[in-house]
């Protein structure tokens, strides 16, 4: 994160400087709402996906409003990113894709947008918990699985029959199929929140590391830190791309099988 974030998470110690890296991922109730035994409370994490909706809705909806025949910068923000997930379906599922466009864009720019936001100062970055990243694979997972089913009924269990297989190997190629496919919710949400939390408790460190050492001495790990936020910056938006890339593989195994 930018160094004036760290420098509210530091705290001097016996004449050192401690910073703690992981305080910027807590989790910390702005409304607490309760029913029952159930925590519902609106936390920052709420806060930040909520406006990382609105955004995503301010940009479709104000870029898109004038349909001008020279597009200004919102409608040419608005117009690449359709195209962008546009051509993302159609590569890689087809024409039969074309259908579920309004949910794979939906989910590319909120993750896009989490992931961009929490590289403001003193933001929050909702896709560094694995909780958020998790419920969004998960929905992918049982909704793919759901397609799969509805389109090609018990016939979609062939899908963890590989073709050309020895009859010998089948018993451990399914098994193997069958693993992967239950693995797929767990490595969608993982690669995501892994990349995102290891890249800004690392822009945290060297934060740190400016404010420790003082203007002279800290020269160096700024000069990081500012190549590291460019990296991650494009880390944020490499994920969001690899995570809807995805979803458009799984929609495209649930629509033809291979």
């Amino acid at each position: 994160m930018a160094a004036e974030e760290a420098a509210s998470g530091a705290a001097h110690h016996g004449g050192g400087l401690a910073i703690d890296p992981m305080h910027q991922f807590r989790v910390e109730t702005i409304f607490p709402i309760h029913f029952g035994n159930i925590d519902a409370s609106f936390t920052n994490a709420s806060l930040w996906m909520l406006i990382a909706a609105g955004l995503v809705t301010l940009l479709t909806i104000v870029g898109m409003g004038s349909r001008s025949l020279v597009p200004g910068r919102l409608q040419s923000v608005a117009e690449l990113s359709y195209e962008f997930v546009s051509n993302m379906l159609r590569d890689n599922v087809g024409d039969a894709g074309k259908r579920f466009f309004p949910f794979v864009f939906t989910l590319f720019m909120f993750v896009l947008f989490c992931n961009m936001l929490g590289m403001m100062p003193y933001s929050f970055t909702v896709t560094s918990h694995i909780i958020v990243t998790f419920a969004l694979a998960s929905f992918i997972f049982i909704a793919v699985t759901i397609l799969g089913f509805a389109v090609h009924g018990l016939h979609f269990f062939h899908f963890f029959v590989p073709k050309g297989v020895p009859v010998a190997l089948l018993p451990l190629l399914v098994v193997i199929e069958v693993i992967s496919y239950l693995t797929r919710p767990i490595s969608l949400s993982v690669r995501l929140f892994a990349n995102m939390m290891a890249g800004h408790t690392m822009l945290k460190v060297f934060a740190g590391f400016v404010i420790a050492m003082g203007w002279f001495g800290g020269f160096l790990p700024l000069a990081f830190m500012v190549a590291f936020t460019g990296l991650e910056i494009l880390v944020a938006f490499l994920q969001a791309y690899v995570f809807a890339i995805l979803t458009c593989i799984y929609l495209n195994d649930a629509l033809h099988m291979h």
